[in-house]
């Protein structure tokens, strides 16, 4: 039976899309500075931080390529969700500290403190190269194609145009602020519709789960995988997958951008482990739904269509609205969060040095029109992502190649305090190349290796140029990169007489056992 999008799942969109750019529209009269365009007046709270972060980094990409990869190959790509509360505690536990103690407003200004320009340069041109040519388009590409699963005659590139347009519009105005108010909404609505299409779909196998079990090929419910598996070896899970996971939920401007904008260090600690436990909440009702369809729909020749053909094939009328209206939110929130962080970049780590006479009004400016030309190119790649086998593929082989030399300086260089500029450069540089030659020699069947495992090939020889360019080139001065490395107490900050129930560290510990326990479970 396909589902028909009635006038209540047309209200539903409707109502949604009026509620953003309302949003956008209120927030944007109080948007006046750089400050308040990109960091929301340095005021958010725990609860907000950590809805955005889950729903910034739930795009519908995310939904897509991990219902796809679990109809595909398995659940083994939920480690990417689930997992993630590790590389959050980290960066709760020593990277946001030392962020919010050095009054940043981008990643890549770090490194021009812990080490100097050229790093911070190169940072930035990297990170906004990913988040524009791989988060922002890939997001517009799996919306894309959820809408032509309602709308078969939409053409792709016309639609990555609309939906851009229409985040672009209050990210460019709204700011980061309006950004994180349509994250919490977003968030919401994408577990809510998730949700019930998961239920949907357990009825239709009885709840019986040994049914899905047994209809499933051997391993298919299992993140250990053997060496040959396509999906993640298990090499690939000790390698790849935590370093991955550090890079995304560290140094992702992209990301942490929300954290830089909290009230106090101890909300952004708290909005980080609540991420961590949000995050557990897809393997149930983005992943284990796509593995379910195997069973009862056998034949869906795209793993990208799993999921726009679960909503058209399985929602009754009425509920399509909810979950479409989620999706769409989706949609739009990977992309204003994208657009928005990149502008920052662009106008903080470029524009701002050159111009230094520039005032908050202009900063302000030049970030609505960066935001506004980031959206066009955006729009325009998205529709050459069909080119690649599968979206997901797409997502983590593109990050594959960036994200090594990124993790050595920041994980090596906050506690190598040898570790200097050239340092930093040249494993950048020759870091960045090196993911470049393994990706370009597996393309052409000459290096075999997952790229999972890729990353581990790259971070190995990544930490070497690091260590030994640092330590044949001038120590830095000891004095300058104090506030830039770790030290003594750093993890104990602003947890001083706090009662134990409000301790980051006591809400970690429980977040670490929830993980083993799912890794238990899905050995």
């Amino acid at each position: 039976m396909q589902s028909q999008i009635s006038n209540v799942d047309v209200g539903i969109i409707i109502g949604y899309f009026i509620i953003v750019l309302l949003i956008g529209f209120i927030v944007s009269r109080s948007t006046k500075t750089g400050e308040d365009l990109f960091l929301g007046g340095r005021s958010f709270g725990w609860g907000v931080i950590g809805l955005s972060l889950f729903a910034s980094n739930i795009s519908s990409s995310t939904i897509v390529g991990l219902s796809g990869a679990a109809y595909t190959t398995g659940i083994v790509n939920s480690v990417y969700e689930w997992m993630s509360g590790i590389p959050l505690i980290i960066a709760a536990m020593i990277f946001i500290p030392l962020y919010l103690n050095s009054r940043i407003t981008t990643i890549p200004e770090f490194l021009e403190r812990r080490f100097d320009r050229r790093s911070q340069l190169f940072f930035s041109g990297v990170s906004i190269f990913a988040t524009i040519m791989i988060e922002t388009a890939g997001a517009l590409y799996a919306g894309t194609l959820v809408l032509q699963a309602f709308f078969p005659n939409l053409v792709m590139w016309q639609t990555a145009i609309g939906l851009a347009f229409l985040a672009g519009c209050y990210t460019a105005f709204g700011g980061l602020k309006a950004v994180v108010y349509t994250d919490v909404i977003q968030a919401v609505i994408l577990i809510v519709g998730c949700s019930i299409l998961t239920y949907i779909l357990f009825d239709k196998v009885d709840f019986d789960w040994s049914r899905v079990v047994s209809s499933a090929p051997e391993g298919h419910f299992s993140v250990v995988r053997p060496l040959d598996d396509p999906g993640i070896p298990w090499p690939g899970l000790l390698m790849g997958v935590p370093f991955l996971g550090f890079w995304y939920w560290s140094t992702n401007q992209y990301i942490i951008q929300r954290a830089l904008g909290a009230r106090d260090l101890n909300q952004a600690r708290w909005g980080l482990v609540l991420a961590g436990f949000l995050k557990v909440i897809p393997l149930f009702i983005m992943v284990i739904p796509g593995a379910i369809a195997l069973t009862i729909y056998p034949d869906i020749p795209n793993g990208d269509s799993v999921f726009p053909f679960l909503v058209t094939n399985v929602l009754p009328v009425g509920l399509v609205g909810l979950v479409l209206a989620g999706l769409v939110s989706a949609i739009l929130s990977s992309v204003d969060s994208a657009l928005n962080s990149s502008s920052t970049l662009v106008v903080i780590d470029f524009i701002k040095p050159n111009k230094p006479e520039l005032s908050d009004q202009d900063i302000a400016k030049y970030g609505r029109i960066t935001t506004i030309v980031l959206m066009v190119i955006a729009a325009a790649w998205a529709p050459q992502i069909a080119n690649f086998t599968g979206l997901w593929d797409y997502l983590q082989q593109m990050f594959s190649i960036v994200v090594p030399p990124i993790a050595v300086i920041f994980l090596v260089g906050v506690f190598f305090k040898r570790g200097n500029g050239d340092g930093a450069f040249w494993t950048l540089l020759i870091g960045t190349l090196i993911g470049v030659v393994l990706f370009v020699l597996g393309e052409m069947e000459l290096w075999n290796l997952h790229y999972t495992m890729n990353v581990g090939v790259s971070l190995l020889l990544s930490t070497i140029i690091f260590f030994m360019v640092s330590l044949l080139t001038p120590a830095p001065d000891q004095n300058e990169i104090e506030a830039f490395s770790y030290k003594k107490g750093l993890i104990a900050q602003g947890m001083e007489e706090m009662p134990w129930y409000k301790d980051y560290r006591t809400h970690m510990i429980l977040l670490v056992v929830l993980i083993a326990y799912i890794l238990y479970l899905f050995w």
